[in-house]
């Protein structure tokens, strides 16, 4: 590992124990599907079909597609949040296969073929090489497989999401560098009452980016939507709505959130 995915683990273990606080694990357990309705509805049913999730977590929507009937495996590389993925596969008696990895050193330990690898909900700025990235993405995929992605709109990371912002201002490059922003201060999204520091190294990529390495890797390009709406309150000025999804607060703004893609290995 580099140093900056050295600290990024670090960063992830400890906001593994953040997380698992937050989470709905106690939900998910009595029987809780995780994934958005956009998900479902993209895969289908994933009955009988092999799904390699990549940048899981603690696992929850790999459960679940693990519940909806899918053969899933999980992969991250935090030890801290595997260990939580396997404690709960044992605990709801579901059938997954977790492993500790970096993804750019997955093909040394994993051998298998999928007919479908699925990543979401704020993954690609957490990865140094989009282009290997996606090598690896098609490198494990059968012939005819799928590749899915949501995530948060690339957009986005140009604006400052300190928790006392009180507008859209630019704080962030749109385009790539090789070298990554530092970012520190209070985990995003976490337990006020933690309290808890840490550190990250994200690096920004366009949309360009993100298609151009699915295409140069041999994946053909199914779709692209986007969506003005996201999962998480990514900003102080974002309201949540009945349907679960949150907004912008300001109707005029039409900056979109989210967008999800799928791609073919042909």
């Amino acid at each position: 590992m580099t140093d900056y995915t050295e600290r990024n683990r670090e960063h992830w273990n400890a906001r593994t124990a953040v997380n698992a606080k937050r989470y709905d694990i106690s939900g998910f357990k009595a029987g809780k599907i995780t994934l958005t309705p956009i998900e479902r509805e993209a895969l289908g049913d994933v009955s009988g079909k092999s799904l390699l999730h990549f940048q899981c977590h603690f696992g929850l929507d790999t459960l679940s597609w693990a519940r909806l009937g899918a053969q899933v495996t999980g992969v991250d590389f935090s030890e801290d949040a595997i260990a939580l993925a396997e404690r709960l596969t044992q605990e709801t008696g579901l059938n997954a296969r977790f492993l500790c990895s970096d993804i750019y050193e997955l093909p040394k330990v994993l051998e298998d073929k999928f007919d479908i690898v699925f990543t979401s909900g704020g993954v690609l700025f957490w990865l140094s090489d989009l282009d290997r990235w996606a090598k690896i993405i098609a490198h494990f995929l059968k012939p005819g497989g799928i590749f899915y992605l949501q995530e948060e709109h690339p957009f986005l990371n140009v604006f400052d999401d300190d928790a006392h912002v009180t507008e859209l201002l630019t704080r962030y490059p749109y385009f790539h560098t090789e070298e990554p922003v530092r970012i520190e201060g209070i985990f995003p999204h976490s337990d006020p009452a933690a309290n808890q520091q840490g550190v990250e190294y994200v690096w920004s990529y366009s949309f360009s980016n993100i298609l151009n390495a699915l295409i140069a890797a041999g994946l053909r390009l199914d779709y692209l939507h986007e969506f003005p709406h996201g999962n998480n309150q990514r900003f102080p000025f974002m309201e949540k709505g009945e349907d679960g999804w949150w907004r912008w607060k300001n109707a005029d703004n039409h900056i979109p959130l989210t967008f999800s893609l799928q791609a073919t290995k042909v």
